[in-house]
């Protein structure tokens, strides 16, 4: 019986979101492993990383990814998908609690320069390329980094 409400409620759910992103992009969206890591192994549609993006599955982030994390946001600002003194803050703590506190020590962190690009790395060795998505679907993407890149500080 659980099992059948658990599924309902996941079609249920499925349903919804599929209503708020057209599947056109979708498709396109969905990592194939050809050029969409430039890192580790490619994010695999339905393992859930970072959940709230329909149709998208972004690798998960914990204290080991956070200068890779404070990377990303970074690119999301400087592409106007964020904005704000809410993102510095998070990006400059997340920096910090990695001891990255001066650019020079930032410009020599490995995962920080990749953020920098627009590669999310999960830690689990999921990788992430924003640049293989549709301009709606980042501004998404980045919405749900921030989201969770508040809880790594």
């Amino acid at each position: 019986m659980f099992l059948r409400i658990l599924s309902g409620a996941f079609l249920l759910a499925l349903a919804a979101s599929a209503a708020a992103i057209d599947p056109k992009d979708v498709q396109r969206v969905l990592p194939t492993g050809s050029g969409t890591a430039t890192a580790g192994k490619t994010a695999t549609p339905g393992i859930p990383g970072m959940s709230g993006v329909p149709g998208l599955s972004l690798p998960g982030m914990g204290a080991d990814t956070a200068s890779n994390a404070a990377g990303v946001l970074q690119y999301c600002v400087k592409r106007k998908y964020l904005g704000g003194d809410a993102v510095s803050s998070v990006s400059s703590r997340l920096l910090a609690g990695k001891g990255l506190t001066t650019p020079a020590k930032a410009d020599r962190d490995a995962g920080y320069q990749s953020g920098l690009k627009g590669v999310l790395q999960g830690s689990d060795g999921t990788s992430f390329n924003f640049d293989s998505v549709p301009d709606k679907l980042k501004d998404q993407a980045c919405d749900q980094v921030l989201k969770h890149a508040s809880s790594l500080v």
